[in-house]
C-alpha cells in the first residue's frame, strides 16, 4: 500500500525518507530517522517498534542487513513486513515479505533503497531508483524527485492519499547547532487527492521559510524591481503610498514587515537586494503573477 525511498548522503550527513501511499497520515508511521545513525521505512503490515529497534542496532555499529535479520528473526508476521534501511555510511538493505500484496518488491542501490507494495508494477521502483541516481542536488531534492517519479509511474495502484518527507542533518534544523536542531526537512500531507504534488508545494514554502541554500546568483537589486514590489506590497496592505518606482525607506520598511509577517527572516537583507524566490512569492501572493 506504499512506496518509499530511504537514502543517505555521508558527505553532508543527511539521512532521509520520502513516502507516499493510499493511507491516511502515512508520514506518522513509515519514516524514521536518527541523526548520524540511519533512516528506516517500515511499511506493508508495518510494525512501528521495528524502526527504533533497527536504529538502536545501527547506533551500535551493526550493518543494515544484519539489523533487519535480528529484528525480523522473532517476528511471527515477518512475511507481511516490508522495510528499507540505510545507515550514515551509506550502507543500505531492504526486506519484502512473501505475503506482501502484489506488486511488492525492493531495489537496493548505492546509498539508498526503494521499496513498495500494492504497486502498479515493478516500473514504480525502477523509475524511483533511476531518478534518484540521475538527479543532482541535495538529498532532499533527490528524494522528492524519486517520489514524484514513482507517483508518475503508477504508484500505489489503489490510489493516492498521503505523503511525507523527512531529512535529518546534524545542526541542519531550525535554530541550528545553537538549538540542537537536526530536522532539515520534516513535511507531511495526511489526506489529499494529489499528495505528492501537495508535498512539493509545501516543500517550496519550507525552503523559502527555513532553508538557507539559495544561490547568491538569485539576488535581484531592489532598484530594478521596486515599482513591482511597491505595487505588490500596496495590494497586500503593507505599502500606503502611491507606487513611484523610487526605492525609499517607506518601501524598505514595508518589505521588511511583509517578510517578518511571512516568517522569511532568514531571507531578510540590508543591502537593498531581494532574493528571487522572495520576489516571486511576493508577486504571487499579491496576485501580480
Amino acid at each position: 500500500m506504499t512506496f518509499s525511498i530511504v537514502a543517505s548522503d555521508p558527505d553532508k550527513g543527511d539521512l532521509g525518507i520520502a513516502v507516499a501511499s493510499k493511507f491516511i497520515a502515512v508520514g506518522s508511521i513509515v519514516p524514521w530517522a536518527r541523526p548520524r545513525v540511519g533512516a528506516v521505512a517500515t511499511q506493508a503490515w508495518a510494525n512501528v517498534r521495528h524502526a527504533p529497534h533497527i536504529l538502536f542496532l545501527l547506533e551500535q555499529g551493526i550493518s543494515p542487513k544484519r539489523a533487519l535479520e535480528i529484528v525480523l528473526a522473532g517476528d511471527p508476521r515477518r512475511e507481511h513486513r516490508q522495510l528499507g534501511v540505510v545507515n550514515a555510511k551509506g550502507e543500505a538493505a531492504a526486506f519484502t515479505g512473501k505475503e506482501c500484496l502484489e506488486y511488492a518488491g525492493h531495489i537496493v542501490g548505492d546509498g539508498y533503497a526503494v521499496q513498495g507494495n500494492i504497486l502498479a508494477g515493478p516500473q514504480v521502483l525502477e523509475k524511483m531508483a533511476s531518478t534518484y541516481e540521475n538527479t543532482r542536488g541535495e538529498l532532499v531534492d533527490r528524494l522528492l524527485a524519486a517520489l514524484e517519479a514513482g507517483d508518475k509511474a503508477g504508484g500505489d495502484k489503489r490510489g493516492r492519499q498521503g505523503a511525507a518527507i523527512l531529512v535529518d542533518r546534524p545542526c541542519g534544523g531550525y535554530g541550528g547547532c545553537e538549538e540542537g536542531a537536526d530536522k532539515y526537512v520534516d513535511l507531511r500531507v495526511d489526506d489529499h487527492p494529489d499528495p505528492v504534488r501537495e508535498l512539493r508545494r509545501l516543500f517550496r514554502i519550507w525552503e523559502l521559510t527555513i532553508l538557507e541554500r539559495e544561490d547568491p546568483g538569485n539576488l535581484i537589486p531592489l532598484e530594478e524591481v521596486v515599482e513591482d514590489v511597491q505595487r505588490a506590497l500596496a495590494n497586500l496592505g503593507f505599502y500606503r503610498a502611491t507606487p513611484s518606482g523610487k526605492l525609499d525607506e517607506a518601501t524598505l520598511d514595508a518589505l521588511n514587515r511583509w517578510i517578518a509577517v511571512n516568517n522569511f527572516e532568514n531571507k531578510m537583507r540590508s543591502d537593498r537586494m531581494i532574493w528571487k524566490s522572495v520576489y516571486d512569492y511576493l508577486l504571487e501572493q499579491a496576485g501580480l503573477r
